[in-house]
């Protein structure tokens, strides 16, 4: 049986939840916005241009594109966190592909952050595919670019296997027919119900869990 593994980026890749939550959280503050950890949560696992067109109101007078560029602009402040990968998931992405399992990243960031992001953790040779948010018509938890990927790799979704850290990441996954493993790295383990198993970081995977028999 042919396989494949789909991966989220942020928070399942590579740990840039925090990061993310730095640049809105100074959009945030840039504008005099009220902000609290259920508005930080919306933004999770979706594409940002979504999430702020839900909440334009609280903008008045900005834009989807400007407040986007402007959050985007924030990612190369010395402030943030560094970019490092998820526990395991460096050594899960060669074994894997050492094994010759299909993988691509579906994510709902931008190629131009996804590549550059990949290549510096010594990854981005390993996927065959990315699918970014521009691909899609529909952002997760629309299971569009989950779908894609499945039928790029010409491997059926139910033979395939995502990792997801976010509720709607995982929405999407199962939307899709896929199997799906929760990353509690940016959710606690209550709000990833929806996946098949859910683990603390990628150092808990291993091959039998990926695809039981």
């Amino acid at each position: 049986m042919t396989h494949a593994a789909l991966f989220d980026m942020d928070g399942t890749l590579v740990d840039t939840e925090a990061r993310s939550r730095a640049a809105w959280t100074l959009l945030f503050e840039a504008h005099g916005v009220p902000y609290d950890e259920s508005l930080l949560l919306t933004f999770s696992g979706r594409r940002g241009q979504e999430v702020l067109g839900e909440h334009l109101h609280l903008f008045p007078g900005g834009t989807v594109e400007e407040l986007y560029a402007e959050a985007v602009s924030y990612y190369s402040s010395p402030a943030l966190p560094p970019i490092a990968p998820v526990p395991g998931a460096v050594e899960l992405v060669r074994f894997l592909h050492s094994e010759g399992v299909r993988m691509a990243v579906v994510s709902s960031g931008r190629r131009r952050d996804i590549e550059p992001t990949l290549h510096q953790l010594a990854m981005h040779d390993m996927f065959e595919l990315i699918v970014a948010a521009e691909d899609v018509q529909h952002g997760k938890p629309h299971p569009e670019g989950y779908l894609s990927a499945s039928r790029q790799l010409d491997v059926p979704p139910s033979q395939a296997v995502v990792f997801e850290d976010s509720p709607v990441g995982v929405a999407a996954a199962k939307a899709a027919g896929a199997r799906c493993i929760g990353v509690a790295t940016s959710q606690p383990p209550q709000a990833l119900l929806r996946a098949d198993h859910t683990v603390t970081d990628l150092t808990e995977v291993s091959w039998p869990l990926m695809f039981p028999s």
